[in-house]
């Protein structure tokens, strides 16, 4: 029994489309969503991380088994405004599709969540259990909300995790970890025709990458639900006038980590690379401001093939099950789980993730709630 009409659903995303959440500002998605909860006798508790910047939570039910659902509440800049071909923070149909920042990662997700959990409340589906709502904030840069709701015990007593990031129609219950990584090289300044007098700091740092782009792709290392570790430069600054020998130099690494290769080693390694140059003579200092592990499941889980069942009979897909490379709110949820613990990673979204004219179908919006519906109450009335 739906409480809300296709078109109120679509408007309470398009709520949050408007909400400036990008990477900030996730208190505003918090109080739409408390205020959203409390409408239906649901309650909620904001969980400030820092300033405007807050984790929400809220439960229907009561008691074993919980079922855990997670999405995060904030959105990546939308780039060149004048690219888009509407106006990014207001959600716009077009032919079936929902563009605006945010629409696939993952407010649609979130929306669908929330909706189905009001529904499932209103229309007393749920007849044991819990279904726990944890809306994170910061999941783009740094992870500090899944991290807050698993050192505060959120997860303790969790059976079971959905995630709603976008998959599509396809289940993820693995997925690579990442690392981003600074490195500064601190050299001396000199006048270009007495490099002598000086020390060059973009030296040892080009010398540095290369060494680790031949130890890093060149390993043997390899997953076989994963795929390869990757290792990527992505930033490099130094100098600041043609004829001056640079006195700093800075490059950020973005490292996506197999279990066979895991974030320790990369560290080790990268150390190594650095006490290398300094022994040399260098100045080059290491800062690894995020470090997410790879999250890696059996994927041979009741609540994973339910998940396949109900999504094929709403899609009409084949619902097929595996990992992805980018990171989510697992690396920090699911810390001291086993293998064993289900994990579904499962949620609406396109192609055009982090991209400029974000779109969501319109139709597969609607489904996941459908989705979520189903499978929330056969995962745990059973």
């Amino acid at each position: 029994m739906a409480v809300f009409s296709d078109a109120e659903k679509v408007q309470i995303l398009s709520d949050l489309i408007k909400i400036k959440s990008v990477n900030n500002h996730e208190d505003d998605v918090a109080n739409y969503i408390k205020k959203l909860l409390a409408q239906h006798d649901i309650n909620s508790k904001i969980i400030p991380v820092s300033d405007s910047r807050v984790d929400l939570e809220a439960e229907i039910g009561h008691g074993k088994p919980v079922l855990g659902i997670s999405g995060h509440m904030d959105v990546v800049a939308p780039g060149d405004d004048s690219q888009w071909h509407s106006d990014p923070f207001t959600l716009t149909e077009r032919s079936g599709k929902l563009f605006g920042r945010g629409s696939a990662d993952m407010k649609s997700g979130l929306a669908a969540m929330v909706i189905a959990m009001i529904e499932i409340h209103d229309a007393d589906l749920l007849k044991k259990g819990t279904i726990r709502l944890m809306a994170t904030m910061g999941e783009e840069v740094g992870e500090l909300g899944s991290r807050k709701f698993a050192d505060e015990g959120y997860m303790n007593d969790v059976d079971a995790l959905i995630i709603g990031e976008p998959s599509q129609y396809s289940i993820a219950f693995a997925h690579k970890g990442s690392m981003d990584i600074k490195l500064t090289s601190i050299g001396k300044a000199a006048h270009s025709s007495m490099p002598e007098q000086g020390y060059n700091a973009i030296d040892p740092l080009v010398d540095l990458i290369y060494h680790a782009n031949k130890l890093f792709r060149g390993t043997d290392k390899h997953s076989k639900l994963m795929g390869d570790l990757s290792f990527n430069a992505t930033i490099f600054n130094g100098g600041d006038q043609v004829n001056s020998i640079p006195e700093r130099a800075v490059s950020e690494i973005n490292v996506r980590t197999i279990p066979e290769f895991n974030n320790d080693v990369v560290e080790k390694k990268i150390k190594e690379l650095v006490e290398a140059q300094n022994a040399a003579g260098a100045k080059i200092s290491m800062d690894i401001y995020m470090s997410q592990p790879s999250i890696e499941t059996t994927g041979d889980s009741l609540l994973l093939k339910m998940a396949q069942k109900v999504g094929k009979e709403i899609s009409g897909e084949n619902i097929s099950a595996g990992a992805i490379p980018p990171v989510t709110d697992a690396s920090n949820l699911l810390k001291g789980k086993e293998k064993s613990f289900p994990l579904v990673i499962f949620g609406p979204g396109s192609d055009t993730v982090h991209q400029v004219n974000e779109y969501v179908d319109k139709q597969m919006y609607l489904n996941f709630i459908r989705i979520y519906q189903k499978l929330f109450t056969s995962y745990l009335n059973q």
